[in-house]
């Protein structure tokens, strides 16, 4: 006989201790373990980061927070998300901010480093939309590529030619895709 495992909710795994330098994620009441970034998926991910939030304050659009903070999409199981890089509209900013948020944000991103596998990228996303995230990045480095979601299911491919916006996320934002992925010495 197989023992069914038994599945953590979103407030067992919030009350879990931090491990320092993991980052770990709950999908269907399961605890994952998610794979380190490597340098390059990090200086991406610090330089569009810093990006969204210059264009966000300037604009006072919302909050953008980086890599570590967890927002709960889904309940009966649990799913709990940390996105590379988040986008919160004003609007939708709790009064008071747990350790989690519940729901999802507007603007999920994320950089897909060599150890990701399509197929759970592929998942991520439509976490994100199927609770309600507007739009959804996901940047290629090998492939100098992005692709953007949307709400309504589609999708864009968007090469090192061309020009990402904000949509009606951060609406006036672009930047040119090649641009992301320039590593620049500080």
């Amino acid at each position: 006989m197989i023992a069914k495992q038994q599945l953590v909710t979103a407030e067992e795994f919030q009350d879990m201790p931090d491990i320092p330098g993991k980052i770990l994620e709950l999908v269907d009441g399961e605890v994952i373990e998610m794979p380190g970034a490597n340098d390059l998926h990090m200086e991406i991910m610090l330089m569009l980061f810093d990006m969204i939030r210059d264009y966000a304050r300037k604009h006072d659009l919302g909050v953008v927070r980086p890599d570590g903070l967890a927002y709960i999409l889904h309940r009966d199981p649990d799913v709990v998300r940390v996105p590379d890089i988040s986008f919160v509209t004003w609007e939708r900013v709790p009064d008071v901010s747990d350790k989690f948020r519940e729901g999802p944000p507007d603007l999920a991103v994320e950089v897909v480093s060599p150890s990701d596998r399509a197929t759970a990228m592929h998942r991520r996303v439509q976490d994100y939309l199927t609770s309600g995230t507007r739009q959804v990045w996901v940047l290629w480095p090998s492939q100098r590529a992005l692709t953007v979601y949307e709400a309504d299911g589609s999708a864009r491919e968007l090469g090192a030619d061309a020009l990402l916006d904000g949509g009606n996320v951060l609406p006036g934002f672009s930047v040119q895709v090649a641009d992301l992925f320039e590593i620049r010495r500080r």
